[in-house]
């Protein structure tokens, strides 16, 4: 029997489970069953807490709907935040938690939350690369997983599943792959994106790291200040706020957003 509760964040979906006791050791396919939106409950990941390792308060562990685990998930740990608070009674005013990409911490602001992250890593500018045919300028940056960001001037016209698609199984992003952002400009400090995710190899309707990404490669581009709103395709409209050092790297960097329960279950067989 596994206990689980569904979870959103700006429509980023995720199956959440308490693993604190270690009996739920799942495997790769039971995973993506779970996630299966046919044959399973259906979510675009599956988080599980565990003890942590390491000094912080709990540990995360994240995995794609492909039931690959993944270094870390920005919206799925806004879930995962609000989603321990509730086990402890509802009685913390934040948290931390170990991912594979580092500790984040979390800070509870009524039905938000807002984590900081690890900070962003490998950032790159300017690639020219050809993507089913056609030349593009692709930026990329690490922001607890990898990202790749494509600025557009029709975000709703984009064909997400191919030119993701061919972003993410580039050869200048293997082996490992890359999610992919395709963003448009609404104002200075105002961006909307649109994500295809690795694991998921599909359109999601928010992506937390992707969000934060995009705000970052814009602020390279434009010198825009912090903060930068992020509208997602879920609808939501997010905060992303940072510092950044005259070395020029990335420092307190957050993400403001919802994470909101939407019910709860029992899984009898897998």
């Amino acid at each position: 029997m596994l206990k689980f509760w569904k979870m959103n964040g700006a429509g980023n979906d995720f199956v959440v489970v308490d693993n604190r006791d270690g009996s739920h050791d799942l495997s790769r396919e039971q995973i993506a069953l779970i996630c299966n939106r046919q044959r399973g409950v259906g979510a675009d990941g599956y988080l599980a807490v565990e003890p942590a390792q390491n000094g912080a308060d709990f540990r995360m562990r994240y995995y794609n709907a492909d039931g690959g685990e993944a270094e870390m998930c920005g919206n799925g740990a806004r879930c995962f935040a609000r989603f321990v608070n509730q086990i402890e009674g509802n009685s913390l005013s934040g948290t931390s938690f170990e991912t594979i990409a580092g500790v984040i911490r979390s800070e509870f602001l009524g039905d938000e939350v807002r984590i900081q992250l690890s900070e962003p890593f490998d950032l790159a500018l300017g690639a020219e690369l050809d993507l089913a045919g056609e030349a593009y300028t692709v930026h990329s940056v690490n922001t607890g997983v990898p990202h790749a960001v494509l600025f557009v001037d029709d975000l709703a016209g984009v064909d997400i599943r191919k030119l993701g698609s061919a972003t993410r199984f580039h050869d200048h992003f293997a082996p490992a792959g890359t999610n992919v952002n395709f963003v448009g400009v609404l104002a200075p400090d105002h961006i909307a994106i649109r994500t295809y995710e690795r694991g998921v190899e599909d359109e999601t309707l928010a992506c937390g790291t992707g969000m934060v990404a995009c705000a970052i490669i814009h602020h390279e581009l434009t010198g825009t200040p912090s903060p930068i709103k992020v509208n997602v395709a879920g609808g939501e409209t997010l905060e992303v706020a940072f510092e950044k050092s005259e070395a020029g790297t990335y420092e307190n960097v957050t993400l403001l957003g919802p994470a909101e329960f939407t019910f709860e279950g029992t899984l009898s067989q897998l």
